[in-house]
């Protein structure tokens, strides 16, 4: 627990304390995320830039798993910061609402269901000269579930890839 506690506050100290300038992030930028965080899936995400270094990132996505599927939507708030060139690397804290559907045969007692979470989110991103942005992330995620196989910590990474306009 302590170590969350100082892995936060080291967050927070980097987001408010930080003076370094921010490229300009896109206005809109929409694609794919892919990853693994409790089983391989993939998600549509849509960021909206808020102002020059701050962005919403909202992600409607599916996870495959050998005893259940899941659909869930995260929204994001991000901080961008510009590290050199095309280079950028963001920080973001959030939360998120999915759906589990058990897949286990045997199990009498089905434990379909609802549950939320919440998520921090740390990256670094590479914006091209045309409108692509490649990124990759770390989107560590609290879950609160009555479902017996769920987790309540999933790390997830994952590689991103948008169309900016």
């Amino acid at each position: 627990m302590k170590k969350v506690v100082l892995f936060a506050a080291f967050i927070f100290g980097a987001v408010f304390l930080n003076e370094a300038s921010a490229q300009q992030i896109s206005k809109n930028a929409l694609g794919l995320r892919v990853g693994d965080g409790g089983g391989f899936g993939a998600e549509v995400s849509y960021q909206r830039a808020t102002s020059e270094n701050n962005r919403l990132e909202f992600d409607l996505g599916w996870r495959n798993d050998s005893n259940y599927d899941a659909i869930k939507l995260v929204g994001l708030y991000q901080w961008v910061w510009n590290i050199e060139g095309g280079f950028n690397w963001y920080v973001g804290a959030g939360a998120g609402l999915g759906n589990y559907d058990d897949n286990r045969r045997g199990d009498i007692d089905r434990n379909d269901g609802v549950f939320a979470l919440l998520a921090g989110n740390v990256g670094i991103e590479y914006n091209f000269d045309f409108p692509l942005l490649l990124s990759l992330d770390f989107r560590p995620e609290i879950g609160f579930s009555d479902y017996d196989d769920h987790n309540e910590f999933t790390p997830d990474v994952a590689l991103g890839i948008r169309y900016q306009f």
